[in-house]
């Protein structure tokens, strides 16, 4: 509505003077700071150091990336610059692999290449990946829109790890519905798990509701069922990094847990991604490669170790929630309410070729 308060200040990814300029999202909230990027091997080191997380975000930054490699290929090896780009554009293909939307962002801006002469790509590949970081915009505010309609006025909303513009390319996905549903008919709380062990919900989302002058509440991971139990949610809203073809979603560490829980105490569990989230080729959530990290981002805090030397961790990034434990699916192109193959598939119907 005119006038309405848009909640909408946050962008961590930008396109400038031909860099990638990344809010650093290790050091927030603390220190406000961007890392620029000048070549494919920087973007790569950045995604695969979480200088930039989130599905989403994670794709739009590696179609810029993609952007420098053909630059850096054409400035080394004129003509022949789509063979001499080919190791930038496996490095970036390796960077994350559970996070879906990095290949098919980088199969978006090889379409582009398969169109091109052997002239200097940059300008036209420049344009095709700020056009994929438009529509993922435009994709979360549909999906705000959507989502917000699913809640009640006023609702008390509980999330986990972060799925804001900070983990996309502007706006956000879960996030966004947050964003939807405070300038429609607002929001009485927003609970945000801390999510160990990287703090996404303490430092990021926490930061990113502040910044927008949002409720914000943090709690342990560990909390959430008491949380549930009190009845004080009326509504759980999570992101996805890769949505297998039967609806089983992978997402952050602790993430199926939560999902076990709202279904335990009647509250909607809702999973909130854009179709390129999709993996249609990947029938079930069992088929999804899931990232292991460092066990010392568990054995220690901060840098500093506070488990026994002996002590070892297992660390997965991601856990798969099944699809019958998830109320409804909401995606630019439409909600599907249980989702299951049938409804998944008929998404695509609606998605408009670019």
């Amino acid at each position: 509505m005119s006038g309405a308060v848009q909640y909408d200040k946050v962008r961590a990814i930008e396109w400038r003077d031909g860099a990638i300029h990344l809010l650093d999202q290790r050091v927030l909230p603390s220190v406000v700071r961007y890392e620029v990027c000048r070549d494919a091997g920087q973007v790569a080191a950045a995604i695969t150091g979480m200088v930039v997380r989130g599905a989403p975000a994670i794709g739009v930054t590696a179609a810029y990336g993609a952007v420098l490699a053909a630059t850096s290929a054409f400035a080394a090896a004129g003509p022949q610059w789509r063979a001499a780009m080919a190791p930038d554009m496996e490095r970036l293909r390796r960077s994350r692999p559970t996070a879906v939307n990095l290949h098919w962002a980088l199969v978006r801006m090889e379409e582009v290449m398969a169109h091109l002469g052997p002239q200097d790509p940059t300008a036209a590949m420049t344009a095709a990946a700020a056009r994929l970081h438009a529509d993922d915009i435009e994709a979360n505010r549909r999906m705000g829109a959507l989502g917000a309609a699913l809640l009640p006025a006023g609702a008390r909303l509980l999330t986990h790890c972060n799925t804001g513009a900070l983990a996309t390319g502007g706006y956000g996905t879960a996030l966004g519905v947050v964003r939807a549903a405070a300038a429609g008919n607002g929001v009485a709380a927003v609970y945000a798990d801390e999510t160990r062990p990287w703090l996404q919900g303490a430092r990021l989302t926490a930061w990113e509701l502040v910044t927008e002058g949002l409720p914000a509440t943090i709690l342990a991971d560990g909390a959430a069922g008491a949380l549930l139990k009190r009845g004080d949610i009326d509504a759980v809203l999570v992101g996805a990094d890769r949505i297998a073809a039967n609806g089983d979603t992978a997402n952050k560490i602790g993430t199926y847990g939560l999902a076990v829980l709202a279904r335990h105490h009647g509250v909607p569990f809702y999973v909130v991604a854009p179709t390129s989230t999709i993996d249609r080729a990947c029938a079930d959530g069992s088929q999804i490669p899931i990232e292991e990290r460092d066990p010392l981002e568990v054995l220690a805090f901060c840098g500093v170790r506070h488990s026994p030397e002996q002590a070892q961790a297992w660390n997965p990034v991601f856990d798969v929630t099944p699809a019958e434990l998830i109320d409804a699916l909401i995606t630019e192109a439409g909600v599907v309410e249980h989702p299951r193959a049938p409804g998944i598939a008929a998404l695509f119907d609606r998605v408009t070729p670019r």
